[in-house]
């Protein structure tokens, strides 16, 4: 059984904006709503994440062309 690829920045961007629409419509039953938002709570740690890695990659980036 292969594993599945992680989810590009662009992904878990469009995955926390749904998840944050499910809990702003705040139509759903009480254990969707906490459900969603802790599904936002880690996409959020992992974006956050993904972002710091990234913005490390291309400073070092930018380093090694001066």
């Amino acid at each position: 059984m292969s594993a599945q690829p992680e989810p590009t920045f662009e992904q878990l961007l469009a995955s926390l904006e749904q998840t944050i629409g499910r809990l702003a419509d705040g139509t759903a039953p009480l254990e969707e709503l906490v459900a969603a938002h802790e599904r936002a709570a880690r996409l959020l740690s992992e974006a956050e994440k993904r972002l710091e890695s990234l913005r490390a990659k291309a400073e070092a980036l930018s380093a090694q062309l001066r």
